[in-house]
């Protein structure tokens, strides 16, 4: 009974008394075993399996899920009401006009979203069925995935990945440790060390392993990476043995086991409780700029329709006020229809009305849009010239919904490590004590040949340096986390082989580790290897020196450096330590630190990545009290991290400086121009990384983010703590609006030369100052309206040591920006993933830090320079077939049904349709939908080479600029016209009684199918007209169109149809055929609707052409040769003062360099028909096809073009 009341205590004590306790952690029992007998009582807690879940519907939840989701779209629910009114009411239209277009939409993105998930069901099913290896009863056996509970020991050997989160347990090393990439969680494919329980590292076989009697506390499941705490419970006699668990002791689900044999792990957490699944975040819906547009103009035709339905309503009563018109004598109500009451019969003839007109709303255009974004997300795809060779990759389209938001981009934010540059690190020199040493070429103080050119200082250390040059070699020998592969192969790639024999080479979790041991090797000293606790080093002199390795004081990015302890051969005890230059100077009590310091910043300003090293003599007494530091803080449960990290703090102090190292990332290929080319399209480009601000500003000067003219407008720590923030901030605002006038950038840029060319820098410490401002700080409300601001006024901007989560707070910040400008962010790394889901458009690269960043991305590309082709050539050309697609839809929509709205007048608002049925139900179906869905894929208005080399094109269509409301007033009047002039134009040239040559009379079917004829030819001419880019599939697709049309109207009238109760348009269409009038009206009323716009254009070409207009007519008169030989900017029209139209010209030209002197443009050309050359003043000013007549070129501000 004493046992039954102790369970019940400990019971009531774990589940009720302390919340804490239930909520914040968990015990899992190793191998689902009770504890001993006297130990604490067994309860057994209920865990998920370990299945995963990625699909959004099951079998038995899919269509009543996806039909709710699909009619929560405004326009479905929209054309579902429309469709259940002509259910229940009289309405002039069949429900089957209405009720086949809206299925067809619904039916058509069921299957494609059943489709994603049925892949997504088909992944699962791979993941869950993938079998495993578990300890059962001292055997391994095989089970599935899914069947994992949490407690279960399972064996994995290498190149295995983890099926759940683990504990390691033990090693097939004798150290205990194993290697694993973490590739698919944090994006870096580089190895990372970790450890097993001390207590059971020991423990080989299946058998030893069961023999394990533990038990695990640790905390709950949450979903940061890189933090865990726990205890184990290992129980050995009457008292456990507690150890303290980590980060370095678990193993995620995701990670590959690599450079180890074999491994025994248990399962602590399992399915979607693992931190991989946890991490797993559906993106956020982005919508793009057009579709936004799409919606407001959809409000707009709602108000229309409801306008409609409203005026034709009052005007049925206003008509029927006559008692002869409101009930003839061919047509009397029925009793029942009398007694209604008035405002029954008004809402149902306003029902009425609306369904008549409801066809203004395009249902259709929605699944256009639909087809055109995801058909034309695969020419992204098929690009050959975004296809890197070395990684065998395409570029990649995640999210086809943002297709022409790549035409709209105004800012683009980048990551620098791996994005603008190769992330392939290469040693090039280190820093001892002020003395050089470059490999190969300056090694112990002397000069090695071809080394001249070389920087050099101090080469000739004297003899006392000699000790300190060697330590700091065995240092960097020692002070880091490198692994040796002796394989011949890692990954089944080949290396380290020479001469046909296998040797060792180095791998590590960073990529600058391996750089300075490589670096190391080549100055003389080669660390072998880890073994046994003992570190080897083969010194110059080819001797193994042997170091005991006592502590690892891991690197994080808080600290920003690491240490170990060792023991020498000699029992003398050391402590390592390297890190950035800021984390290490300030606790350093001694050593050459104005020497070191100098030669850092040299070559931070060369773009070199920096390093110092230190090191600190520790006596026995010392080690004690730091083994005694660390133990405590690891023990701790609640408060480890920050203990932890306390003990580092206490532990690395008073060093002794010993000099640095420089390593450099090189510049990616043409990341550079891609640079320039973005700058030049009005675009803002932001570099955010956590490097330090000298190594950073010299990556922006190479890549062209600054250039020399530049002047650097410094935002840091550096500088707020000699001014305040508040003076700082203010300081830099009167700098640039003295300069701008009070105007930003965005509006003044390139206006005029004598503006200076700003470039900001700010750090992440004085960022979160301004993001959040201390309470005391005077007017500190406005600090983030003042920083964007200065920002706005900057040409570029960089941002140096940024955390992940502050690269999203910028992105988010700008995007919240009184402008609501577009944003871009592009990175290679998990850092980058939040950065990238925050912006308008993610773009991932597929670089060497694993491929979290392009799983969340919305595009993917191999490489940054592919950035370039991505926006000013594809995201160009999906603006402008996307704006078309959307303004030719309302267009048509408005000529189709207008003419329905004024033939109310005509028929006495009796609601009778003008079109038949069928004409109502396939208009937007088949008649009109395959031209533009074509056009909206193919259409190239400008040759892709010019749109390359000229990037100021790009400014043409920003702002979404062919989207705007007067270019949607002049699409919607433009339809209103055509449809007037259809409707009366055929109304009055038949306004007598007109017979055909047997002597029949047109009727009001033969007058509507008159109008629906010239409607469906003149609005499928007007695209055509509007069609730069002609092929063969052009052509068939539009007249093949205009012939179905004519075809199917001949069959539908020229049969009778026995599933037809009735056939009204029977020989219609063939009657208007056989009519000579009629052939005459329809030829007459196609040219007058078409002739307004054409006009329109000639004019508007001739007078006020834009840039595009220009190089249009260029690329005509030159026969598509234009991109082979003209000098782009000639084709930039010369300022005309006082002309609005010229600034504008001007605002879409690229911001002239400082350094650039005006040159006139001449040409040489070899024409094909002439022997000789001739020399001939560029294009200047096109008006249709003739050229400016004037004898000097105009020294535009666009590029210049080597012929």
């Amino acid at each position: 009974m004493g046992m039954d009341f102790s369970t019940l205590r400990t019971l009531i004590s774990r589940y009720c008394a302390g919340e804490e306790n239930c909520v914040d952690t968990r015990t899992v029992y190793i191998g689902q075993k009770k504890p001993p007998p006297g130990a604490e009582a067994f309860i057994q807690q209920r865990f998920p399996d370990n299945r995963i879940v990625s699909s959004k519907y099951t079998f038995w939840n899919f269509i009543p899920k996806n039909m709710f989701e699909q009619f929560r779209r405004v326009a479905n629910f929209y054309f579902l009401i429309i469709f259940l009114v002509q259910l229940i009411i009289d309405t002039p239209t069949s429900p089957i006009t209405s009720g086949l277009p809206l299925f067809f939409v619904i039916i058509v993105t069921a299957i494609k979203q059943g489709y994603e998930d049925w892949l997504r069901h088909k992944a699962d099913n791979a993941v869950n069925q993938c079998p495993v290896h578990v300890v059962q009863h001292g055997k391994v056996v095989r089970k599935q995935s899914r069947k994992l509970m949490v407690g279960d020991v399972v064996f994995m050997k290498e190149d295995e990945t983890f099926p759940c989160d683990l504990i390691l347990l033990s090693s097939s090393r004798d150290d205990g440790m194993c290697y694993v990439t973490t590739a698919s969680l944090d994006g870096e494919s580089s190895h990372k060390t970790y450890h097993a329980v001390q207590d059971t590292k020991a423990y080989k076989t299946e058998e030893e392993v069961n023999y394990i009697h533990a038990t695990i506390d640790c905390e709950q499941p949450q979903p940061d990476l890189y933090k865990f705490r726990g205890n184990i419970n290992i129980y050995m006699g009457n008292e456990p043995v507690s150890r303290s668990l980590a980060s370095q002791n678990l193993l995620l689900r995701g990670a590959t086991l690599k450079n180890t044999e074999y491994i025994y792990g248990v399962a602590i957490y399992t399915g979607m409780e693992t931190k991989m699944a946890l991490n797993y975040q559906s993106k956020s819906q982005k919508r793009s700029a057009v579709e936004k547009s799409m919606n407001a103009y959809l409000v707009v035709y709602l108000c229309i329709l409801i306008s409609k339905a409203v005026i034709n309503t009052a005007l049925k009563y206003v008509w029927q006020a006559d008692p002869n018109k409101d009930e003839p004598w061919y047509n009397e109500k029925t009793e029942t229809e009398r007694q209604r009451h008035i405002l029954i019969r008004a809402f149902t003839d306003f029902l009425a009305f609306m369904v008549l007109f409801n066809y203004i709303i395009p249902v259709s255009m929605y699944v256009t849009v639909e087809m055109q974004k995801f058909l034309g997300s695969y020419f992204m795809m098929w690009d050959d010239e975004m296809f890197d060779e070395e990684l065998g990759e395409r570029a990649v389209v995640n999210t086809s919904d943002l297709n022409e938001e790549l035409g709209q981009v105004e800012y683009v934010f980048t990551d620098k490590t791996g994005t603008l540059t190769e992330n392939n690190m290469e040693f090039i020199e280190c820093c001892v004590d002020g003395n050089v040493y470059v490999p190969h070429v300056i090694c112990n103080g002397q000069v090695m040949p071809g080394s001249e050119g070389i920087d050099m200082i101090d080469i000739s250390p004297g003899p006392d340096a000699r000790e300190h040059e060697e330590l700091f070699f065995r240092a960097l020998c020692l002070c880091h986390t490198v692994q040796v592969k002796e394989e011949e192969t890692v990954d089944g790639i080949k290396h380290g082989i020479h001469q046909g024999k296998s040797s060792s080479f180095y791998i590590s979790s960073s990529p600058d580790e391996v750089a300075l041991v490589e670096g190391m090797k080549r100055l003389g000293f080669t660390y072998l290897r880890l073994k046994d606790g003992q570190m080897e080093i083969l010194n110059r002199e080819d001797e193994i020196e042997r170091f005991e390795l006592l502590e690892v004081l891991t690197f994080d990015s808080v600290r920003r450096r690491m240490s170990v302890i060792v023991r020498f051969s000699t029992g003398e005890l050391y402590l390592f330590c390297k890190g950035a230059d800021s984390s290490i100077f300030p606790r350093v009590i001694s050593g050459k630190v104005e020497q070191v310091k100098a030669r850092v910043e040299h070559n931070a300003v060369e773009g070199l990545r920096t390093l110092c090293v230190a090191y600190r003599p520790l006596s026995a007494e010392q080690y004690e009290q730091v083994c005694h530091l660390l133990t405590r803080a690891k023990l701790e449960f609640q408060d480890q991290d920050k203990l932890v990290a306390e003990a580092y703090d206490l532990i690395e102090r008073d060093l002794i400086l010993l000099g640095a190292t420089a390593v450099e990332d090189r510049l990616q290929d043409k990341a550079a121009d891609t640079i320039e080319s973005l700058h030049k399209a009005g675009m803002k480009v932001w570099v955010l990384t956590g490097d330090k601000m000298e190594t950073a500003a010299a990556t922006c000067y190479a890549s062209k983010l600054f250039r020399r003219s530049t002047q650097i407008l410094e935002l840091t720590t550096k500088r707020t703590e000699e001014q305040s923030l508040h003076d700082v901030l203010f300081e830099l605002s009167r700098t640039v609006l003295r300069h701008y006038g009070g105007m930003s950038r965005d509006t003044s840029s390139g206006l005029s030369s004598e503006y200076t060319d700003y470039g900001l820098i700010i750090d992440g410490a004085t960022l979160s100052a301004v993001m959040r401002p201390s309470q005391e700080e005077s007017n500190s409300g406005n600090y983030k309206e003042i920083f964007l601001e200065i920002c706005r006024n900057c040409s570029a901007v960089l941002c140096c040591r940024m955390a992940p989560l502050q690269k999203a707070q910028i992105v988010k910040m700008i995007k919240a920006s009184k402008e609501h400008p577009i944003t871009l962010a592009i990175g290679d790394g998990a850092n980058d993933v939040s950065m990238i889901l925050e912006a308008h458009v993610g773009i991932g690269i597929m670089g060497k830090e694993g491929r979290q960043a392009v799983r969340n991305s919305d595009y993917a590309i191999p490489k940054f320079k592919h950035l370039k082709k991505m926006l000013l050539v594809h995201g160009h050309y999906y603006y402008i077939r996307i704006s078309e697609l959307v303004q030719y839809f309302f267009y048509k929509n408005v000529c189709f049904i207008f003419p329905q709205f004024l033939y109310q007048f005509f028929c006495g608002f009796s609601q009778q349709p003008l079109y038949d049925t069928a004409y109502l139900t396939l208009y937007n179906i088949s008649f009109t939908s395959l031209p533009i869905l074509l056009y909206s894929l193919m259409e190239q208005h400008i040759n892709i080479d010019i749109l390359k080399k000229e990037p100021s094109l790009y400014r043409d269509i920003a702002k979404n600029s062919l989207l705007t409301w007067p270019i949607f007033t002049y699409w919607t009047v433009l339809g209103i016209y055509d449809a007037i002039v259809m409707f009366f134009g055929a109304y009055f040239l038949f306004d007598n009684t007109t017979f055909t040559s047997n002597g029949q009379m047109f009727g009001n079917w033969t007058f509507g199918t008159l109008v629906f004829t010239v409607l469906v030819f003149t609005v499928t001419f007007k695209l055509a007209l509007d069609t730069h880019y002609w092929t063969w599939i052009n052509h068939f697709v539009i007249w093949g169109s205009l012939v179905f049309f004519v075809v199917f109207s001949l069959l539908w009238g020229g049969i009778i149809w026995p599933f037809l109760n009735y056939q009204r348009m029977y020989y219609v269409f063939m009657q208007i055929l056989s009519s000579g009038p009629a052939w005459l009206s329809i030829i007459l009323l196609i040219t007058a609707s078409l002739l307004p716009d054409v006009v329109k254009k000639v004019f508007w070409r001739a007078l006020w052409p834009t840039t595009t207009e220009r190089i249009q007519n260029a690329d005509k008169l030159y026969k598509g040769q234009l991109s082979e030989f003209t000098p782009l900017a000639a084709l930039h029209p010369p300022p005309k003062a006082g002309s609005q139209r010229g600034s504008e010209n001007q605002r879409n030209a690229p911001n002239p360099r400082r350094s650039d002197t005006p040159n006139k443009k001449i040409m040489l050309t070899r024409w094909q028909r002439m022997p000789n050359y001739c020399t001939f003043t560029p294009l200047l000013l096109f008006s249709g096809s003739h050229l400016s007549r004037q004898g000097n070129a105009y020294s535009g501000v666009g590029p210049e073009t080597a012929v």
